[in-house]
């Protein structure tokens, strides 16, 4: 809004892409809230930001509904709007033959990766539905394994698939509120996430091989592209990876 900061909800904003998103938001003009279980990385990632009064920490399981809605009562209260979700919390599971995955640790993965970014949309939803001047972004983190899997990775994979949906479905729902919703599909981008890739990971024929990675701040760009656009402009998916990583083809 023209002389007025707008207002990001970054979820698990305190470490890789979350931080990087939220940094480049904020040295771009965003206030930001940084959502996430961890209080003190919550806490770091705003004391490397431009501009630390425009960073507000919350920590949020967005897996529970109760955290949640506390997030949004309080975001409502001391903004008054939102103009961007970035539903980037995410979590994984061990890699084991998809027999041995236990229920629990399926239930973890979707409770995270997929009813934390239902929850957090959904609270969007009703807020810029509402807000003055009305409408906002939503932009999911996809992944490369909304695509294609990795072995052994069915619960992320599966989760990673269905925010596709759930990314269609925000975009038309929202088309008559002004709302729009993308999605950022991300491979091998430089976190502590991907840091085994180059000691070596499981590939789709059986042996272990190193991978190569990018540099974080290229998704950090990315988003803060979408993200800039004009409400009557949405990119609706975008994907982002290392060029050499094993995606397209057969590796």
């Amino acid at each position: 809004m023209e002389g007025q900061s707008r207002i990001a909800l970054v979820t698990g904003a305190g470490s890789g892409v979350g931080r990087a998103v939220s940094l480049a938001l904020n040295q771009n003009g965003w206030s930001v809230v940084l959502a996430g279980r961890k209080a003190e990385k919550l806490e770091e990632t705003a004391r490397h930001a431009s501009v630390v009064d425009r960073m507000r920490p919350i920590p949020t399981d967005v897996s529970q509904p109760e955290s949640v809605r506390a997030l949004f009562a309080t975001i409502t209260t001391e903004f008054g709007r939102l103009d961007l979700l970035f539903n980037n919390a995410g979590i994984g599971a061990p890699a084991v033959p998809f027999e041995e995955l236990s229920l629990e640790r399926w239930d973890a993965v979707v409770r995270v990766n997929l009813t934390g970014a239902f929850l957090c949309a959904q609270e969007a939803v009703r807020l810029m539905k509402a807000q003055q001047p009305r409408g906002g972004r939503i932009i999911n983190n996809g992944s490369i394994s909304a695509h294609t899997p990795r072995p052994n990775s069915a619960p992320y994979t599966a989760t990673k698939h269905a925010i596709t949906g759930l990314t269609k479905s925000l975009c038309l729902d929202g088309r008559p509120f002004d709302i729009a919703c993308g999605q950022i599909d991300i491979g091998n981008a430089a976190t502590e996430m991907t840091e085994k890739m180059s000691a070596g990971v499981l590939q789709a024929n059986g042996i272990k091989a190193p991978e190569p990675v990018m540099d974080v701040q290229h998704v950090a760009d990315a988003v803060l592209y979408m993200a800039n656009l004009p409400l009557d402009a949405n990119v609706q998916f975008m994907t982002v990876m290392a060029t050499k990583m094993p995606f397209a083809g057969r590796g």
